[in-house]
Formats: structure tokens, sequence, C-alpha cells
């Protein structure tokens, strides 16, 4: 079989698009290997349709909770089925102008939809071709983690890819797991109406994030859903149009028993690496089966470069588009560049909402001696306006340089009120970067401000 020789293998039509489209500017020969659907996990079934429907289910409980502020307001209808097609427009019309340009005749690039794998040093075999390159980048992301549950291979399950093409909204709903993907779908369906519990091996929600945020958010979503910590599945069994599922307190040894009509699992990702077969061009796995990668991104073996999801780090969009620049550059450019995972934000789009950059208290302790800033919601004007009271921010400092070590904040504009910490992270970090600036007031970018100016050391 005759092989097809390219400058560049780009895998992974994610953040790997970046990377296309650079190496054609460049003028080297292309070729773009990707299962499908065009656009990688985010555009597909990741943050995009997942915001899609969580911004309505805000609103719900907006007006669920306004009576807090004198207003008195009804839901008469929430319409399932057009919140799902609201969710895929966006998502149909990038497929359509990707589809568009990978099927436009551009020279020296080349596209192959399937699941290659690889054969031999450099080379992929996909769709009955083999393809080799000089160089290769792999952004392959990951997929779902299933565990072994006994009876689980005669249910039909959700994840965060099946989810999505729901007709009808389930009456209930038992979701198992406790991080990113489950409160946030918690957070949809128990808004729109669906009788949500969760179940947790583990005993806290998001149980990266600070201690204290994990303990408000569980506050907050018992409001509207049973949680279950500390529980071990035990045993999935189909019953008529429900799924009843036994499960054992790990603190007791009761087993307790669960049912309704769906389920979905979010206990996690597994690395897509296996489906390339990578160690047959020489590429080395960590424990968990993600691509072991250095500080440049670069594989094992020379010459490919890894990351995203498939090196199973940090799972953000943002941090693999950051990564594929960097290996990018490393590929083709002097010097090399060394990826900083020092600043690393990410946001949860739970109700109330979670942002986070650095480190928390926990892991600042190790190396540093801090201080602690922490203040309310209500102790800004615009959050008491607002009657947020259970809202609060954290920040931790090093004593000894003034330099920011991590930010976490739970409550309202989360997401967007820790960008100003963020820049001023990447910009060094010293506090003095954040007043720089003026303030408006009353405004709820105060609360940052009245943060740093609550240090103290910590108890």
């Amino acid at each position: 079989m005759a092989i097809r020789n390219y400058d560049v293998i780009v895998i992974g039509s994610g953040s790997g698009g970046g990377i296309v489209d650079s190496a054609l500017s460049l003028g080297l020969s292309v070729v773009w290997v990707d299962k499908g659907p065009l656009g990688g996990t985010c555009l597909n079934v990741g943050c995009i349709p997942s915001k899609m429907i969580i911004y309505p289910a805000d609103r719900i409980i907006e007006i669920n909770e306004a009576q807090k502020l004198g207003i008195r307001a009804e839901i008469k209808e929430i319409d399932f089925s057009k919140i799902m097609r609201h969710m895929k427009e966006p998502i149909k019309e990038s497929h359509e102008n990707m589809e568009k340009a990978v099927n436009a005749n551009i020279e020296n690039f080349s596209y192959f939809k399937g699941t290659g794998h690889f054969i031999s040093d450099y080379t992929m075999e996909i769709n009955g071709e083999q393809i080799k390159a000089e160089k290769i980048f792999i952004g392959s992301g990951a997929r779902p983690f299933i565990p072994t549950f006994k009876g689980i291979e005669k249910i039909d399950y959700l994840t965060n890819e099946n989810v999505f093409d729901l007709k009808e909204k389930p009456e209930s709903l038992i979701i198992i797991g406790g991080g990113y993907i489950s409160v946030e779908f918690a957070h949809f369906f128990s808004a729109i109406g669906t009788k949500v519990t969760v179940i947790i091996r583990s005993n806290r929600l998001i149980k990266n994030s600070e201690p204290e945020i994990s303990g408000l958010l569980k506050k907050e979503m018992e409001k509207r859903m049973n949680i279950h910590f500390n529980t071990d599945i035990i045993e999935m069994k189909k019953q008529q149009d429900n799924i009843s599922i036994i499960g054992r307190d790990k603190t007791t040894g009761n087993d307790i028993n669960f049912k309704a009509e769906k389920i979905l699992i979010a206990t996690g990702r597994t690395s897509n690496a296996d489906l390339l077969k990578v160690k047959n061009t020489g590429i080395e796995v960590d424990e968990r089966g993600y691509i072991s990668v250095n500080e440049y991104l670069e594989t094992s073996k020379k010459n490919i470069w890894a990351f995203g999801d498939a090196t199973g780090r940090y799972m953000f969009k943002h941090v693999a588009n950051e990564e594929a620049n960097i290996a990018f550059n490393n590929a083709f450019h002097e010097p090399k560049r060394a990826m900083d995972y020092s600043a690393v934000p990410y946001a949860v789009f739970t109700y109330p909402q979670i942002a986070s950059v650095g480190l928390t208290e926990e892991e600042a302790k190790r190396g540093h001696k801090i201080l602690v800033g922490k203040a309310k919601y209500s102790d800004v004007a615009k959050g008491d306006a607002m009657v947020e009271l259970n809202g609060f921010t954290k920040t931790i400092v090093d004593k000894e340089s003034g330099k920011i070590l991590g930010f976490h904040i739970i409550g309202p504009y989360a997401p967007i009120l820790i960008q100003e910490v963020i820049n001023a992270m990447a910009l060094g970090g010293q506090i003095g970067f954040i007043g720089q600036g003026m303030h408006i007031h009353p405004a709820l970018p105060e609360l940052i401000l009245r943060t740093f100016g609550n240090l103290k050391e910590p108890s």
C-alpha cells in the first residue's frame, strides 16, 4: 500500500484547527484527521451546548428567587423542546461552515474523517489509507469514563455526549458523580422541573475547590435536589419504565435504593489515546492512559506533540487553545516556550456560579507563608442591592512577596468578576495591579478590591 506523505498531521478538530491554519500559512502540506463531528468536544458535547441550556436554567432560578427583591413572579411554562432546539442552532451553523472549509479545494490540504490509528513510526492508517508526516500534533481529546457497575451493560444511560439528544424532559433523573459535569446538569434539570438525585462516592462536590465553596454549593443545590455523599453503586437494574440502583453508604454500610426514569453517568473522562494506538509510534502514556508530555508539550517521540484533553492535565478549552499555540511554536520557532499552569482559571456554571484561578489555601500553605482575604457580596453596595447574602470571594496571597497565589468566587457573575484577577496574575501577580485602575461605584468589581483589603493571617 502506498503511503501518502505530508509535512504535518493534526489529529483532532477541536483546538487542532488553529494548528492546521498556522501550518498552511507556512506553506506546509497538512492532513487533518478527526473522527467527527467537526469542532471537538467543546462545540459538540461540552462548553457550547451545556451553556446554551444552562442560561435559561439560570433565568428560571432567578425568577423563582425574585421574591427576595419584593417581586412576585410565576413561571407558566418551560418549553423543553425549544430550549433543546435553540441549543443545537449555533452548533449546526458551525458544522456547516467547517464542512464547507474542509471540503473546499485548498492547496496542500487533506481531510480524513474517521478513527485512525498508528501502525508504525509517524505513520497512521485511516479509512484504508496510510499517511505519514515529519511532524505530528495530537489533540485527540477524551471520552466519558464509564465504570463497570454491575448491570450497567443492560441499561441505557446518558452521558455528557448523548444527553443533548433528549427529546422530552425526564420526570426523574439520577446523576452519578460530583464533578463539573454532574453539578451543571443537576442545575439544569432541577431548574426545568426534573426530580434530580445526585450520587457521589466522595464527601463533597467539586472536591478540588475550596471547602467553603463546596459547602455553600451543597447548601444551595440541596434546596432543589437530593444529594447522597459517600455512596458506592452496587448494582443497576432496568425495571419497566425506570432504572433501579442499589447504593451503599460507605460510612454506615447500609444499602440505599434509588429509582429514576433516566440516569446520567458523570464519573470523569478517559483518554482517546488507546483508540489511536499511540504506542505503535513510540509514544508513552501515563498510568491513567493519557499521553505523557513535558513542559514543552513534547511526547516521548521526537517531533510529536500532544495537547488538550489527550494529556489529561487541565481539561478546559482555554487551556487546550493555549497548549496548541505553544506546541506549534515549539515545532517551528525558537526559542521553545514552556506551558505555564500556575494560573489556570476555570468556571463551573452551577447556581450559584463558581470561578477559580491558582492555588487553594491548602495548596498554598505547602510552600508559602500566606495571607488570606475574604469578602461577601453583601459587603459592597451592588451585592447588597442584589440581596446576595451567601456568595463570597476568597484570595490567597504570598505574605513575603505580595504575589497573588489564588482567587476563588462563588456567586453571581463569578466567571466575569475573576477575569480582573486572572489578568493581574498573568502580569506577574502583584496585588498592587488590582488597585491601579479606578473601580466603578457601585458595581460588583468593588468586591475584588474589598477581598484584598481584608487580608490577614489564616486562622
